[in-house]
């Protein structure tokens, strides 16, 4: 399933809610569709009930762990079966579905329980110390090396970037997040993928001077990183992610293609991710875990920059393409 944060305009005010992405370019509204289905079945308290199993916040959805998935995916059917000219709205005059037209998307996490980034493309990895003048230490390959980012600056598809005003080269960053749907601990490998909820493609929008001189001092990023991280356009729920050890990553500024990459070029796996975050350690549903920056995808190792008004886009094979414009204010 794709799954959508997205906020709608009513006769009431806007509204946010999560929705299963179909083909056809519409948002199947996934409480009140489950609204719907217990109507019919007879059910009473049916708001209630929707929203506690399939609330219409995605945090708590995920964090509903599989049951909450198999009731939103039954909704998802019972829209898509309705008999032919059948009313698409819920026991209150609420819609089901709708145009992606008549919505916007927001981040399908806007405050997740934490944002860890790695970097695990290798020669990403040798580039940026290259950068900073520093040798490349052995420690990284011995284990995944992460830092830890803010989970209240995320933004979504299609939204705008404000450019940070302490920067001059900002920078984007093509990665894919994965998003932990159960929480554990001492996690090994062979068991990883049963933690996994889903993926997303994630843009770790960068401000490099001044990264540069916070890591110069051995700490960081802090500024650097934490003004914005985009990610989105939506949740793929591992069963329709494909491959995720081998999908084609892109960058594009202004529709020219500036980085392409694969996650098969990361060195370490995203099994070994979570068997080294969890190491003593308990993970959450709705952790964040990013992979780094891909090969040669980011401006700093192909030395372009973006601007304002620039229109940068990630975009991840099974996953979709995730916008962001770039202002000034």
């Amino acid at each position: 399933m794709k799954l959508a944060s997205f906020q709608v305009q009513t006769r009431v005010g806007r509204f946010n809610r999560i929705g299963a992405v179909q083909d056809n370019n519409t948002l199947i509204d996934l409480t009140s569709s489950y609204v719907a289905l217990l109507d019919r079945e007879g059910r009473t308290n049916c708001y209630g009930v929707a929203e506690t199993i399939v609330p219409s916040d995605m945090k708590a959805f995920v964090e509903g762990g599989d049951f909450s998935l198999k009731e939103a995916g039954r909704a998802v059917d019972y829209v898509l079966h309705l008999p032919a000219g059948a009313s698409s709205q819920g026991p209150g005059g609420e819609s089901l579905v709708f145009g992606m037209d008549e919505v916007s998307i927001l981040p399908p996490l806007s405050h997740p329980n934490s944002l860890r980034d790695f970097i695990l493309f290798e020669k990403h990895f040798r580039r940026a110390y290259d950068a900073m003048g520093i040798e490349p230490p052995e420690a990284w390959y011995k284990m995944p090396i992460y830092y830890k980012g803010n989970p209240a600056a995320m933004i979504g598809h299609d939204q705008e970037l404000e450019w940070p005003a302490y920067t001059e080269k900002l920078d984007y960053e093509l990665e894919m997040g994965l998003v932990v749907g159960k929480a554990g601990k001492n996690i090994s490998q062979a068991d990883a993928k049963d933690h996994i909820y889903g993926f997303c493609c994630m843009n770790d929008f960068s401000a490099r001077d001044i990264q540069m001189d916070e890591m110069s001092v051995r700490l960081g990023p802090a500024k650097g990183k934490d003004f914005a991280t985009s990610i989105g356009p939506w949740i793929v729920t591992i069963d329709e992610a494909g491959d995720f050890h081998s999908l084609e990553m892109y960058a594009r500024v202004n529709g020219e293609l500036w980085s392409q990459g694969n996650t098969r070029e990361m060195f370490h796996s995203w099994e070994r991710m979570i068997e080294h975050v969890s190491w003593e350690e308990t993970i959450y549903p709705t952790d964040i875990m990013g992979s780094g920056t891909a090969n040669r995808g980011c401006g700093l190792e192909i030395d372009r920059w973006l601007k304002p008004g620039d229109t940068i886009e990630i975009e991840i094979e099974n996953l979709g393409i995730l916008s962001n414009k770039i202002v000034r204010r």
